[in-house]
């Protein structure tokens, strides 16, 4: 929390965010502004509101500063920027962002919100560092839906690879040491991204779909009809990473693209051992890169999904109630800042203590509850506290009821 200080020009906000933080950091079933103020002490969700929405204070700015956090604990060697989308089912049309449309959480179309992320990925750990909210057409279509949604006017619609590649540039620009640029199909697929990074002289490992088309020597070609005309003896099991359950080996072949612009280019094909199902990345490197490297590039792409997982379950990165521009900004780079101290700590703790047989090594999920079990100590979790949050949360709740009567009363029949 030092770190951002000096991000908020008065004392008060800066209190409510370390509060805020801590709240997140701690095991509540649920997240939100009403559940955060009655763990931290407060006696409504008054002020953690108004820090989300009003307070004076640049969310970029703070996001600036956790990327040179997690640059500073994870360390600069091997780096991977790994990018990825994730949504969060919604109800309603006013959330900022929201329409009906595919989210990976759901794995089908529901009503739902989706942003692009961007994950500092190196062998000591990985955390999220930017964030960028996905608009849909629908939205900056309409610019009085916009307005009322606090989008400033100066925004306009962008892909999600358009997304990304702001963020990969941002990052770049700010002298991140990525060695290599990672991310699915979506990302892969999509040529500017790939003549952006190539442009940049940045390495990069991107998933792309058995339709994509590289060019050979024979002509243009699509993936999945290349992967029938490579040899068996130049198949290779290698292994892409240490899963939860032990190395995860597949078969790897490698096959040139045809292309006389300077630096090296392949497709990369993997293949499960057991059921024979085909992933194809498109590759790209200012110099001749191994097999071993491209398929160790290629296994960090996994880091994002486990960012993912972690930044929701422990940080509530998806749990906001908050239907505002600012606000999500807020809440969400607030929720990557809980995150990435419980990323930093354990690759402290792991640097500092060694692994044995008898001993798993501490895990966010296990410094998450160590944190909040043994540091944070609140003395105000009295009776009468609880007791008042009851009576506080049944009054908003029959105000709530008595303006949605009234409402119904004067809409015609």
């Amino acid at each position: 929390m030092g770190r951002i200080a000096s991000r908020f020009r008065r004392v008060e906000p800066r209190r409510h965010a370390r509060e805020f933080v801590l709240g997140l950091l701690a095991g509540l079933p649920r997240k939100n502004c009403w559940t955060l103020a009655e763990h931290v002490g407060h006696t409504s969700p008054d002020r953690l509101q108004h820090l989300l929405a009003r307070a004076k204070w640049d969310a970029d700015e703070v996001r600036d500063d956790l990327r040179d956090f997690v640059g500073d604990h994870l360390g600069a060697d091997g780096v991977v920027l790994v990018v990825d989308e994730t949504g969060g089912l919604k109800k309603g049309t006013h959330t900022v962002g929201v329409q009906r449309q595919y989210t990976g959480t759901a794995g089908r179309i529901e009503n739902s919100q989706v942003a692009v992320y961007l994950v500092y990925s190196t062998p000591r750990g990985h955390a999220a560092v930017d964030r960028e909210l996905y608009v849909p057409r629908s939205w900056t279509d309409d610019p009085d839906r916009c307005h009322a949604a606090g989008i400033p006017d100066t925004h306009t619609f962008a892909t999600k690879p358009q997304l990304a590649a702001r963020m990969i540039e941002r990052a770049l620009d700010a002298g991140i040491p990525a060695g290599w640029v990672t991310g699915d199909e979506v990302y892969g697929d999509n040529a500017r991204l790939r003549d952006t990074l190539e442009e940049r002289g940045q390495n990069y490992v991107l998933a792309v779909s058995c339709r994509h088309h590289i060019t050979t020597p024979a002509g243009k070609i699509r993936a999945d009809a290349l992967v029938k005309r490579i040899p068996k003896r130049a198949w290779q099991k290698l292994s892409a990473g240490a899963g939860a359950k032990g190395q995860r080996y597949y078969d790897w072949a490698l096959a040139a693209i045809l292309d006389e612009r300077p630096g090296h280019r392949h497709l990369l094909v993997r293949r499960n051992r057991r059921t024979g199902e085909l992933a194809y990345y498109r590759c790209y490197s200012t110099t001749l890169t191994t097999l071993q490297t491209l398929v160790k590039i290629a296994g960090r792409r996994w880091t994002v999904e486990e960012t993912f997982q972690s930044s929701k379950g422990l940080a509530g990165l998806d749990e906001h109630q908050v239907r505002r521009w600012t606000s999500w900004h807020r809440w969400v780079t607030l929720a990557m800042l809980a995150h990435a101290f419980l990323a930093a700590v354990t690759a402290l703790e792991r640097d500092q203590h060694q692994t044995t047989s008898e001993l798993s090594p501490l895990t966010r999920n296990e410094i998450q509850h160590l944190f909040t079990t043994l540091v944070v100590i609140h003395a105000m979790h009295d009776m009468p506290h609880r007791l008042r949050w009851s009576q506080w949360r049944r009054r908003h709740q029959a105000r709530a009821r008595m303006a949605h009567y009234r409402r119904q009363e004067t809409q015609p029949t």
